[in-house]
């Protein structure tokens, strides 16, 4: 019977060993300054939550049914918001991704200002956006359309450019081959392998878009975010409950719907 014998592990140098113990103790440090910096009262934190657990989650808890009906009109309009920017979106990140795409441009100029692009758009969140159209066109639903739009066109069209360079472009070379135009090559040899992914990524981030604009409307881009600034400012924590219930319902029904939506696409 043959034995095998296994190369020998090769030994750590002392180097590695000091540089661990170095990233560990600078790690450690970062955090022991950032909570030494941020000068919390911990005793007047701790009172306040303290009285806050015996006022807040009781009310919470008993949540104000008769302003159900409400609620869910602002629920509504809240999948509203976030189904019209994600399709928006969705359509707006195409261009984009080819554009960001290396395999799709041979000039570097293109691919590097599509790439700029995305990266610009992708450095201002939700919230930001969301008052810069508030103050562009009003405090109303189509501020929250508009911001969610902007801001998950930077996030799809990263993922969008990532699929067009994964794609077999043997399949691509081939159609050129055998005298195929670009736009041939496009719908028949690049179009069929993207499609399922892009329609994956749109409706995940139609998940997070459902998320974000319920917050919105606390600066007054439309839907539940608005009633959540009322109830927070009236300590109507009855109705807040209500809220919070009812966004907890829907998020995880959109989540399940999406998630066998997904696993079936691709």
């Amino acid at each position: 019977m043959s034995t095998y014998n296994l190369p020998p592990k090769p030994a750590k140098s002392g180097w590695k060993k000091l540089k661990k113990i170095l990233i560990f103790i600078a790690i450690i440090a970062l955090y022991v300054w950032t909570f030494v910096g941020v000068q919390i009262d911990w005793d007047r934190a701790i009172e306040q939550v303290v009285q806050n657990i015996g006022v807040v989650i009781p009310k919470l808890f008993t949540p104000e049914w008769s302003a159900i009906g409400e609620v869910g009109l602002k629920i509504l309009e809240t999948l509203f918001i976030a189904f019209a920017g994600s399709f928006m979106a969705a359509i707006l990140a195409i261009p984009l991704g080819f554009l960001a795409a290396q395999n799709m441009s041979k000039s570097r100029i293109l691919t590097g200002a599509g790439k700029w692009i995305l990266s610009a758009v992708r450095a201002f969140p939700d919230i930001i956006l969301a008052i810069l159209f508030v103050v562009a066109v009003g405090p109303n639903a189509f501020a929250g359309v508009l911001a969610i739009a902007i801001g998950s066109t930077g996030m799809l069209g990263k993922l969008y450019s990532e699929v067009v360079e994964s794609i077999d472009m043997q399949v691509v070379e081939a159609m050129e081959a055998n005298g195929a135009n670009k736009v041939q090559v496009l719908f028949y040899g690049v179009m069929p392998q993207i499609i399922p992914e892009f329609l994956s990524y749109a409706i995940y981030r139609f998940e997070i878009d459902v998320r974000a604009s319920s917050i919105l409307g606390i600066v007054g881009a439309g839907g539940i975010g608005t009633m959540i600034v009322f109830a927070a400012n009236n300590r109507d924590w009855s109705q807040m409950g209500l809220i919070l219930l009812a966004i907890i319902i829907v998020v995880t029904v959109i989540d399940f719907a999406s998630a066998r939506i997904r696993r079936k696409i691709v």
